[in-house]
């Protein structure tokens, strides 16, 4: 990795967050009412899908998961480097051909697709992959009486067990997603690869943030294993297309550590060569371990106070669009630093201070203790690592609007071109949204 390339991977430093900020405001892309402020750094979005395609092979479809930030604009800058789309519903899939993401390029995941919406997808030929066996079933009914259809999956649980975060580990015993790789399944999928010729595909996926890479492995491992099995079984070579889902961690603190996306690529070429074969497509459904450190936030402080010994800043942004480490901070944080009224990094004394978001509820703290310097009214908190997982969880409680959205390349460090990725919402955006 060249060192422009490690930068790709690295965190945005606060120094550069804080720079980016000043440079947004003095553009006057930002105005006196952006009391919060969203940013995404688009050209290290692409450095880290180039990345992905230099790590496996050209004929690699890397679908990133649009679940993790759905906003187009964004969309199609990654359509643009390449990328294709991963669908978690008929919505999504709508997201990314807004984003011009050609059909083909485009896997539709989502776990509960009525007739329409496979109708659709079929119609389009975008990749399905089926969530169960009755899903497939009702697949092949609309096959057999004609359909025209692209490439066609089927979903299956590997079983390597769950990660330290159960709410996004999707490969343990209770997973509700896929048809379980058990002794009591096997020899249906078989049987629905044996009827069904034009069932390309298997899919599998462990989960997203904390899963060590060997359960990544071992899950691919397993359903290359079973891949061969099924072939033995039916007598020829049908599964043409192996979709291994995302799950690759990112950073969100200096101190961690974690398994990079070469770290990845190697052990998958150690331990399961198969995969890289020229006759296989490879699909892979990357998105946190792309996008989050790609976005950082920053939000007005609007008040500071003392209750008994603890310190509080109120800041325009909490539980709306950091829903996860409001409600489970034990798994889910995010950095946070102070700047100044004029945007820059602050020094002195640290102290404890517990920062809390703009909602009307008492448990809206998503950071309990941070050791700040003196915060002040009008100061501003930037929240690092926010590119994935945070917006697109945005929560309509209070009806807080979603605020600017702004893009940005980086030529060097004072030329930065801006982009406006979603215009921040008005009072009538609000209304209209809950009304009839």
């Amino acid at each position: 990795m060249n060192f422009k390339e490690a930068e790709m991977d690295a965190r945005i430093p606060v120094e550069k967050a804080a720079r980016v900020f000043r440079i947004a405001r003095e553009s006057g892309i930002i105005s006196s009412v952006d009391t919060a402020v969203i940013f995404h750094d688009l050209g290290r979005m692409e450095g880290r899908i180039k990345r992905l395609q230099k790590l496996f092979p050209e004929s690699t479809l890397h679908a990133l998961a649009i679940k993790a930030n759905p906003l187009v604009a964004l969309l199609k800058r990654a359509v643009a480097a390449g990328a294709g789309m991963e669908a978690a519903s008929i919505e999504e899939v709508h997201l990314a051909l807004a984003a011009g993401c050609p059909p083909e390029k485009i896997v539709f995941d989502s776990p509960a697709k009525t007739d329409a919406e496979l109708a659709f997808a079929l119609k389009k030929r975008i990749h399905i992959n089926a969530d169960g066996l009755q899903e497939l079933k009702r697949i092949e009914e609309m096959i057999a009486a004609g359909s025209d259809h692209g490439r066609v999956g089927l979903r299956v649980n590997p079983l390597v067990g769950a990660g330290s975060i159960a709410m996004t580990s999707v490969a343990g015993k209770n997973s509700h997603f896929g048809v379980s790789l058990d002794d009591k399944h096997q020899d249906v999928i078989m049987k629905a690869f044996a009827s069904c010729r034009w069932l390309c595909g298997l899919h599998s996926h462990v989960g997203s943030q904390g899963c060590e890479l060997s359960m990544l492995t071992a899950a691919a491992d397993r359903v290359w294993k079973f891949r061969q099995t099924v072939h033995q079984e039916i007598g020829r070579e049908q599964i043409n297309v192996m979709d291994i889902g995302g799950g690759a961690p990112a950073l969100y603190s200096d101190t961690e550590s974690r398994f990079s996306l070469e770290d990845y690529a190697e052990a998958l070429k150690r331990e399961v060569p198969g995969l890289f074969e020229k006759d296989i497509r490879l699909v892979t459904e990357f998105g946190r371990s792309v996008l989050a450190n790609c976005g950082f936030a920053v939000a007005r402080v609007e008040s500071v106070k003392q209750i008994s010994d603890r310190r509080i800043a109120v800041v325009h942004l909490g539980a709306d669009f950091l829903l996860r480490p409001v409600y489970q901070p034990e798994f889910w944080h995010h950095d946070c630093s102070l700047l100044d009224t004029r945007g820059y990094v602050t020094s002195g004394d640290p102290a404890s201070w517990s920062l809390a978001g703009p909602l009307c509820f008492s448990g809206d703290c998503f950071a309990g203790s941070v050791m700040l310097p003196p915060v002040h009214a009008g100061d501003h908190i930037v929240i690092r690592d926010t590119g994935a997982y945070t917006l697109s969880l945005w929560s309509r409680h209070c009806s807080r609007a979603i605020p600017l959205i702004i893009g940005y390349d980086e030529a060097d460090d004072r030329n930065i071109r801006f982009v406006t990725l979603r215009r921040r919402e008005t009072v009538d955006d609000i209304v209209s949204f809950w009304s009839p």
